[in-house]
């Protein structure tokens, strides 16, 4: 006869399935996590998304990359690129230009200012996963890195969705 804690009782009554108790773990996980980082980026009224853009401008600096190949390689859909690009380009983050050949191409590119931007935020970046995964050990962390590509990789082909 197996017996359970009142623990183990409690919290298997509180998910419909273990699958359910993964997927609420990984969300309240992600929400204590990006906490750091909000804090971290609204010192430099930056929000996630803006810091994922600027990264992948870098990326491909001195290129431009085309709006809508940058809003397909964010890591969180942006239901609303233009907004987010006009307010880097406000800051004089980005710049962007339209080829005469083809007014409705819009290419971005990250400048001096965003590259800035991003040196200043190194550090205090890497001092924020530490605080976040540091705790962790390597070995750890890599399978935590293969757990979550396997759980991602049905789903992959459902972001092309988002990719227009």
């Amino acid at each position: 006869m197996t017996t359970h804690s009142p623990k183990q009782v409690r919290a298997s009554r509180l998910f419909d399935s273990l699958e359910q108790e993964v997927f609420l773990n990984l969300w309240r996980t992600y929400d204590r996590l990006r906490a750091h980082e909000d804090e971290l980026f609204a010192r430099h009224d930056l929000t996630p998304q803006q810091y994922n853009a600027l990264r992948l401008l870098k990326s491909a600096h001195p290129e431009k990359i085309h709006t809508l190949d940058l809003a397909g390689r964010l890591v969180s859909r942006a239901p609303d690129i233009t907004r987010l690009l006009d307010k880097l380009e406000q800051r004089g983050l980005i710049d962007r230009d339209r080829p005469a050949e083809n007014r409705r191409v819009v290419r971005i590119g990250i400048t001096e200012a965003g590259m800035a931007l991003l040196e200043d935020l190194r550090e205090p970046i890497l001092a924020c996963h530490t605080r976040q995964l540091g705790h962790l050990s390597r070995q750890k962390l890599n399978e935590l890195v293969s757990l979550l590509q396997e759980a991602r990789e049905p789903h992959e082909a459902d972001a092309s969705i988002w990719k227009g």
